[in-house]
């Protein structure tokens, strides 16, 4: 089958005066990646230096701040408010510029979103004293990410209500910035007029009520905006692209920005001077759930609709991000409803991404599974990281440099950490020999890609990597102390995951009670564990089949086949509500069964990252997922789950089946017999302690990098 042609993704295209290689670029984000000064290092130097190199046509770098310290959002955020501050700049456009991308930065005064003044005691910006609003956010977060996340250290928040000489001052600063970047030598500058900064802000009629020249009307409110981008052109000068980034709606946030209010300051950005538009959403920032439902959207190509109504109502070019494959951007330009893809947590996971595209290796990306894991970093105070891809914001460390002592190393487990350790040590030159003591690899991902499809593509992605990379992989085998040595091997990595049977319960022996492991070998057609057959023969003998024609080895059919047929009743308790027992939850409650999830733990979701968390917990209740935290002695009979209340009240819940999705730990014993016959093995991924797809995933590099 020929490669999907990318004829209009991979052709060039300009921005006023900035002409770009291609349509990719890297949409300009929050990394935390700068100097403690705010100047650029090297840190953030080799961070965009590896996106350059990856084929990227623009790399924006994000959140840049005018006023910094003040107005500042994050810890670790770039700075261009003095003179001092130009070097480093210029140090990263040149690394940038030198592989054929261009550098544009992202200038930026958070306003009502500035945790830092907040934290340092200094009033946030804004045109009005702002309506406190609860949510569901604060809620999510479990003990010990309050205790590390900035939202939880605020006490005593004070407000400037900015007058027309603070309006001055700030487009002042911005003047000033884009002079500075004038001398760094970049060749674009974006202008963040979007989520809830301080521009936002003042184009926001639920946060813009002033009866001034800069409150009521959209041209009113975008006065701010329209001052600051001729600030910024005059001070960028003629040879340097300037545009700006605008909310086109605020999803459930009560009198916020709609659709017609953003075509209306598009045009007047564009009269302005802006030379292209950036879409973008901003949203309630109380609901949990939201924070993935905007500008970083879980839905795909959420934003696709506004950015086509944009592009209709301007003339110079638009930029479209929010979860979009790059066959579908390749649709949008080719149809005129935008003119560039931006990619943020695409190009966090594989940041060659752009090459491949344009080499005709599409198939060989290495896929963003939607976990949210980089921004949830951002919001306890953290650099941005990413779970597919360890080497994300650690990119000058040597990863893959080819070893001088090649070995033949024996990794036990094909599950993610065994499958990415065997691919880098192959990459390093190693030897080696994959043991999988199932028919199939994959492990436990293979199940997890069952309950939450994005992982299907991660465990595709594993597989091919190593079917291409010389590697013995020997399936249906045992890996012992005497075939290990038979083979000469000189180190071993045990990848053999977790222990799954750690949680005992009453009752939890009877026929209708599956635990993780139980429930995993259905749903694959393995044989059931010594003195575990659960559920009757013909159940059984169905997954049986299933395997036996390979319909179980492809996650994607057995989640079309459930939606028809499942070995379960109606009534469904789960035991467990971290991060299996909600994802096994919204699978069950997808295919029609009634769920109850009750656990001892005083909060769900541990294990989810926290921007995932909210999303998922809020569709539970939608979809009629009952939860029970903080419940004690629990008791399995033969048609229901007892316990009690914190309160020592009595519960019960009706099942007709019970899945225990907790019990799961650290499994060294394959590990100690290695011990025992004389190696010294290196223990990787869940085997040492319950990591799920990050975990596996640096846990292998890490390993791979050191030996």
């Amino acid at each position: 089958m020929a490669a999907p042609r990318y004829d209009h993704l991979t052709s060039s295209g300009r921005i006023g005066p900035m002409v770009l290689p291609n349509r990719m670029l890297l949409t300009a984000m929050g990394a935390g990646l700068a100097e403690a000064d705010g100047t650029c290092g090297e840190r953030l130097r080799a961070f965009h230096s590896r996106q350059a190199e990856g084929g990227i046509g623009l790399v924006t770098l994000g959140v840049v701040g005018v006023g910094w310290p003040i107005g500042s959002n994050m810890k670790g955020q770039p700075a261009l408010s003095e003179d001092r501050h130009i070097a480093g700049l210029a140090q990263l456009a040149r690394a940038v510029q030198a592989h054929g991308s261009r550098f544009a930065v992202q200038l930026h005064f958070g306003g009502l979103v500035a945790m830092e003044d907040m934290l340092a005691g200094r009033p946030a910006w804004t045109p009005s004293l702002p309506v406190m609003i609860d949510g569901d956010m604060m809620a999510g977060f479990l003990e010990e990410e309050a205790a590390v996340a900035p939202f939880f250290q605020l006490s005593d928040v004070r407000y400037k209500v900015m007058t027309r000489a603070d309006i001055a001052e700030l487009v002042a600063m911005f003047g000033a910035a884009a002079t500075r970047a004038r001398e760094a030598g970049v060749d674009g500058i974006e202008i963040h007029a979007g989520h809830g900064y301080i521009i936002s802000s003042f184009l926001s009629p639920a946060t813009n009520r002033r009866d001034d020249e800069y409150g009521g009307s959209v041209a009113n409110r975008a006065r701010l905006l329209v001052e600051i981008i001729r600030a910024v052109r005059e001070g960028a000068g003629p040879e340097i692209a300037v545009w700006c980034k605008i909310d086109t709606e605020e999803y459930e946030r009560e009198g916020g920005i709609r659709l017609h209010h953003a075509l209306e300051t598009a045009r007047l950005a564009e009269a302005a001077g802006a030379q292209a538009i950036t879409v973008t959403a901003n949203h309630e920032t109380s609901r949990g759930a939201l924070h993935s439902g905007s500008h970083t959207p879980h839905e795909p190509g959420l934003n696709i609709p506004k950015a086509a109504a944009i592009k209709a109502a301007v003339s110079v070019p638009v930029i479209v991000s929010g979860r979009i494959e790059p066959a579908v951007a390749e649709s949008i330009i080719a149809r005129g409803e935008a003119d560039f893809l931006a990619m943020g947590r695409k190009m966090l996971a594989d940041p060659s991404l752009p090459a491949k595209v344009a080499n005709g290796r599409a198939e060989s990306i290495l896929p963003c599974i939607y976990c949210y894991t980089c921004i949830s970093a951002i919001y306890l105070g953290d650099s941005v990281r990413c779970a597919v891809n360890p080497e994300t914001a650690f990119e000058q460390d040597a990863w893959l440099e080819p070893t001088a002592n090649p070995k033949h190393v024996a990794v036990i487990g094909g599950g993610p950490a065994g499958l990415e350790a065997a691919r880098r040590l192959r990459l390093r030159g190693h030897r080696v020999t994959l043991f999988e003591r199932a028919a199939v690899l994959g492990g436990t991902l293979r199940f997890a890609s069952i309950a939450y499809d994005p992982n299907e593509r991660l465990l595709d992605w594993l597989i091919r990597e190593v079917e291409a990379a010389d590697i013995d992989a020997r399936l249906n085998t045992e890996a012992t102390v005497e075939t290990v040595r038979a083979l000469g091997i000189d180190e071993i990595v045990v990848a053999s995951g977790a222990r799954r049977d750690l949680c005992r319960l009453p009752g939890d022996d009877l026929p209708h009670v599956l635990n993780g492991d139980d429930l995993r070998r259905l749903m694959l057609g393995e044989a059931p564990a010594p003195g575990r057959k659960k559920l009757g023969w013909s159940a059984r003998a169905a997954a049986k089949l299933a395997s036996a024609t390979g319909a179980t080895a492809l996650p994607s059919v057995v989640r079309a086949a459930t939606k028809t047929w499942m070995p379960l009743g109606d009534e469904i308790v789960i035991v467990g509500g971290d991060l299996v027992g909600l994802e096994l939850a919204e699978f069950l409650a997808h295919r029609g069964r009634r769920v109850t999830i009750i656990d001892e733990a005083a909060k769900f979701g541990r294990g989810l990252q926290v921007v995932r968390r909210w999303r998922i917990l809020d569709e539970l209740r939608d979809a009629g997922v009952n939860f029970h935290p903080s419940v004690r002695n629990i008791q399995i009979g033969k048609d229901a789950v007892r316990a009690e209340s914190v309160e020592g009240a009595n519960l019960e819940w009706r099942a007709d089946n019970v899945l225990v999705a907790k019990g799961a730990g650290s499994d060294d014993r394959l590990a100690e017999a290695f011990r025992a016959g004389g190696f010294t093995p290196h223990i990787i991924g869940d085997a040492g302690g319950i990591g799920f797809v990050e975990g596996a995933m640096r846990s292998a590099a890490t390993v791979a990098r050191t030996l």
